[in-house]
Parts: C-alpha cells; structure tokens; sequence
C-alpha cells in the first residue's frame, strides 16, 4: 500500500483542501507530485505528511515558508536523536 498512488484533484476534493496548497508544497519541495498522462498523483505514504501541513496552514494559519522551516527543525531534531541514540549505543560499550 506505501507505493500506492492516490490522484491529487481527488485528495483535494475529499479532503476539502485547494489544489493550489499541492502545488505550493511541491514548489517547496516539500512534497512529490508525480504526473502520468496527464493526471497528477501523490503516494499514499505522503498523506501524513501533507495532513500535517494542511493543518499547519489552515488552521493555524502558517504560511509555506513557515512549514519549511518547521519540516526542516523536525527533520533536524529527528536526526539530533538518532546521533543521541548512537552515543548512548557507544557508551554502552566502555561500561
């Protein structure tokens, strides 16, 4: 099911977001829009992602280049665990 695709403008519609927020998060590169023969899709393992951005940006009104820097504080922050979880891994050693 992580492969499968699911077609933009019908996302959109049932999840009542404008498909012109799509476009801006992939002018962002914050997500991947694939096309084929002239249909655009999305993979089903993007959705949590631009649910979450949906939310960021409906609701709490943060615009495109604020949702950047927050995917970018994540992503910085997830990768500051992973180098804590493999110090304390090396620690564990020298006990």
């Amino acid at each position: 099911m992580q492969n499968e695709l699911i077609i933009v403008s019908e996302y959109c519609r049932k999840c009542h977001i404008e498909p012109s927020f799509i476009d801006l998060l992939q002018e962002g590169g914050l997500i991947e829009v694939m096309t084929e023969g002239g249909e655009r899709y999305l993979t089903f393992t993007q959705l949590p992602d631009i649910e979450r951005y949906s939310r960021m940006y409906y609701d709490l009104s943060i615009n495109i280049e604020g949702i950047d820097a927050i995917h970018h504080l994540l992503q910085r922050m997830e990768e500051m665990q992973n180098e804590l979880h493999e110090l304390r891994s090396q620690l564990r050693l020298f006990r």
